[in-house]
């Protein structure tokens, strides 16, 4: 499996913008009949947060300090396959609310300029989705075991 790609998150986040924005530029009625909700980013924040949790437990759990329990091959799988898809929805839904935020940016009305803070915090939540999530990919890779010999050529082997 190879770690997340940032061409990936930046062509999702594109996608994702190009959605917003062509979702309320061109179907008004959709804006017009109901708020932008807060619940997007309280869950964006919540999923954040856990996966900040499981990164930091999981970093010492694999490094194994003392104190950690040991860890098992298989959840740190599943905590990779939480993290690659976590950091799509977040540029996803990161996109998404970007492309929001600059149709609410040029769109004139009161009811508009009270849905940017909304739109602003929910794209704050999909950053700290996406940055959790590269976290925990990132803690869950296999450390270099120091006690197998490094086969660089650099160092002198004695031998001729």
């Amino acid at each position: 499996m190879q770690p997340t790609s940032v061409s990936a998150l930046v062509v999702a986040a594109l996608v994702g913008a190009a959605l917003g924005w062509l979702l309320l530029g061109y179907n008004q009625v959709f804006y017009r009949l109901t708020p932008l909700p807060w619940t997007a980013a309280i869950v964006l924040f919540g999923l954040a947060f856990a996966e900040a949790y499981l990164a930091h437990n999981t970093g010492a759990r694999i490094q194994r300090k003392p104190g950690a329990p040991r860890v098992e091959p298989l959840v740190v799988a599943r905590y990779v396959a939480l993290a690659k898809a976590s950091s799509l929805v977040g540029s996803l839904t990161g996109g998404f609310a970007a492309g929001v935020l600059a149709w609410l940016a040029l769109e004139p009305t009161d009811a508009a300029q009270s849905d940017v803070p909304t739109v602003g915090t929910t794209l704050f939540a999909a950053a700290a989705l996406v940055g959790a999530a590269l976290w925990l990919e990132r803690t869950c890779r296999v450390p270099d075991r120091p006690d197998r010999e490094d086969d660089g050529s650099d160092r002198p082997t004695g031998r001729r």
